[in-house]
């Protein structure tokens, strides 16, 4: 018989772990939808859609644990819809839904930035940006743009878009996971070589082109998979639960 530990406390650990009361969200951290008393099989994974939710059950979870859930600021309360769906899905098998947004980015080891960085192979000098979420560093040693895009592609398995000087050296970067370009003009004033995030915006070329910052767009997903997957191992590691990453495909 497997290890069991109450939900709420699992909330607790996972949300003192992550210092999660400090960060202004856009979301609620933590238990988001409830589900049965005690957890025993815990599937982690990037965004709780359909698809993973129906991965999840049919993997026999007790609780999933995303980075992006549901209740965002500003989004419509009511419960229809994809929403409604969704809900359904959780309360129908009695399956709990954790999420933990800005805190997972944040965390100076398991959050995605810090496990992007080891991904990547970036060396964390310093952290930026509003709440310190994003990490500015350097690579061990310099890569033009074309051979640090290439390298991106194969740790991520994902080709990045990046706008630059293809043979200009990269060893000063900047990064934050997901949808940060809104930091770039920040990081640009950090003195770096480049800034890496998830996506771009249409001013973020021209910013790249006249500062001589190189920008690399990796993938909102992409950049994404590894904080998550480092939570849900310590939290198998350190309460006994088993846990599984489910990824589900995301081109974004």
């Amino acid at each position: 018989m497997g290890v069991f530990v109450e939900l709420f406390k699992l909330e607790d650990y996972a949300g003192q772990l992550l210092d999660a009361a400090r960060f202004r969200d856009y979301c609620p951290n933590g238990v988001q939808v409830e589900g049965r008393a005690e957890i025993s099989r815990l599937v982690t994974g990037v965004t709780a859609s359909l698809d993973l939710l129906k991965a999840a059950i049919e993997a026999g979870a007790d609780a999933i644990l995303v980075h992006h859930g549901y209740f965002w600021k500003n989004e419509d309360a009511r419960i229809t819809g994809v929403k409604r769906a969704r809900i359904e899905l959780l309360l129908r098998h009695n399956v709990s839904l954790l999420a933990y947004h800005l805190p997972l980015d944040a965390h100076p080891t398991l959050g995605n930035n810090a496990q992007l960085a080891q991904k990547l192979g970036f060396r964390v000098n310093g952290w930026f940006g509003e709440q310190n979420i994003a990490c500015h560093g350097e690579l061990v040693e310099a890569l033009s743009l074309s051979q640090f895009g290439a390298h991106v592609a194969a740790m991520l398995g994902r080709q990045p878009l990046f706008i630059g000087e293809e043979r200009r050296p990269v060893r000063r970067i900047a990064w934050c996971s997901g949808g940060a370009q809104g930091l770039f003009e920040e990081a640009i004033r950090l003195g770096v070589d480049a800034f890496l995030t998830g996506e771009i915006s249409e001013q973020c070329v021209h910013l790249a082109r006249e500062t001589g910052v190189a920008f690399i767009a990796a993938g909102h997903h992409a950049t994404e998979r590894y904080g998550v997957q480092a939570l849900g191992e310590h939290l198998a590691e350190k309460l006994g639960v088993s846990h599984r990453f489910i990824d589900i495909d995301n081109p974004v």
